[in-house]
């Protein structure tokens, strides 16, 4: 089996842990042929808090997934989130070398490298380094310079950084688990790929990713990345917010929010109920469904009201002219975009994954708009690997032997 063939994403979020298994097509395309769902433990805001449970939480979700492909993956492709991911913008200039004054692929390597030539805190380190566009002799707007005649080569590009730590313990809870992990991929940065089109990256478009522990922002105008940001509330709010509310278990008002859930009451009929388990063993109640929408409509706005503060920092609420794209887990609550359409102003619409085959009706969901777009992602972008025959098996075996002897000694 050739196993380059493969491409794994995994999206290690605070509700759950997906892997989603991509098989290259003869024609170039992807096909998606395994998914792994597990329940998240262990992880918050995209930060590990319990080494152990998100390992065994990782494993879970990477096996489902081995079994429904049938095949053995020994590297991943990794989502990163969480308030510690932060960017920003930079410019670089260089003067173009050479005395025909052709601007080559080593003369943008270079004006990249001034770019990203910036000083970090402490504790950080760069994840991205995106192009915007480039001008050259104050000719701006410049997609593809090489080629191209000129004395001054400039670079505007997007920087990504986050916390050496918080990566680094995501990436040995992946490596504990038994699989290497081959790149890591900001979380908007993936979704954008399965879910936004290339009009809409062009025209100006907000990503607004709603996740369970964090709701993630990317702007695209020009077919560039210009802003992104991490809000610090998500999904796992709403349903905190029905327990409260309701006096019920968690576990009951997640289901509650996905049964029942509307994040307008408008949208609610008056005579509409619902029952709802009591805790300490008390009997279950009836109540207007109203209640639950009315819980969780100042949560909705309030979302979207900290997006909207981002969007106006960032000076770019004038230029999103295909408006709005919610996605995420989050995005499947009833009543979201019309209650983003009615604080925006813009034209909302939920995204799912597009653009892969397989077991396309199996991802067509929000939710998998991350691990789909990290395989898109990782297959647009990667260079051909030599095939590696049966590594992955030993490197797992290599794995599980220094886990027994670490217990034992």
């Amino acid at each position: 089996m050739r196993r380059e063939r493969y491409v794994v994403g995994l999206d290690v979020g605070t509700s759950s842990v997906c892997a989603v298994i991509g098989e290259t097509t003869d024609e170039g395309g992807i096909d998606i042929v395994g998914i792994g769902v597990s329940e998240s433990r262990g992880i918050k805001r995209g930060v590990v808090v319990n080494l152990e449970s998100a390992v065994e939480a990782i494993k879970k979700a990477i096996e489902e997934a081995e079994l429904m492909a049938g095949v053995e993956v020994d590297s991943v492709h990794l989502s990163m989130t969480g308030p510690h991911v932060k960017g920003f913008n930079s410019r670089g200039v260089i003067a173009v070398a050479g005395k025909s004054r052709e601007i080559t692929r080593e003369d943008v390597r270079r004006a990249i490298d001034a770019a990203k030539a910036v000083a970090l805190p402490g504790g950080r380190e760069i994840l991205h380094v995106l192009p915007q566009d480039f001008v050259i002799d104050d000719q701006d707007g410049i997609g593809a310079p090489i080629g191209m005649t000129g004395t001054r080569l400039e670079v505007n590009v997007h920087i990504v950084t986050g916390g050496v730590s918080s990566a680094q313990n995501l990436v040995a809870c992946v490596n504990r688990a038994g699989v290497t992990v081959a790149g890591t991929v900001i979380d908007q940065l993936a979704a954008s790929e399965a879910v936004l089109t290339p009009d809409e990256k062009e025209l100006g478009v907000a990503l607004v990713d709603v996740g369970g522990g964090t709701t993630d922002l990317a702007i695209f105008e020009r077919g560039s990345l210009w802003h992104t940001g991490v809000v610090a509330v998500g999904g796992d709010h709403f349903t905190n917010d029905i327990a409260v509310g309701l006096r019920t278990p968690i576990p009951e008002a997640e289901k509650v929010k996905r049964k029942s859930g509307c994040a307008l009451s408008a949208m609610i009929g008056e005579d509409e109920t619902i029952e709802v388990a009591s805790v300490g063993g008390r009997r279950p109640r009836v109540m207007p469904r109203r209640i639950v929408s009315e819980i969780l409509q100042p949560r909705a706005e309030e979302i979207f009201h900290l997006v909207w503060d981002e969007i106006r920092r960032a000076g770019c609420e004038k230029s999103l002219n295909s408006g709005i794209v919610l996605t995420g887990g989050g995005a499947i609550l009833e009543g979201m975009p019309e209650i983003a359409e009615q604080i925006f102003d813009l034209p909302v619409r939920r995204g799912s994954p597009a653009g892969v085959g397989g077991l396309e009706d199996h991802v067509n969901s929000p939710t998998y708009a991350t691990p789909v777009g990290l395989v898109l992602y990782a297959h647009r972008n990667r260079a051909p690997e030599p095939a590696r025959g049966g590594a992955g098996a030993l490197q797992r075996m290599a794995g599980k032997l220094r886990g027994m002897f670490k217990e034992f000694f």
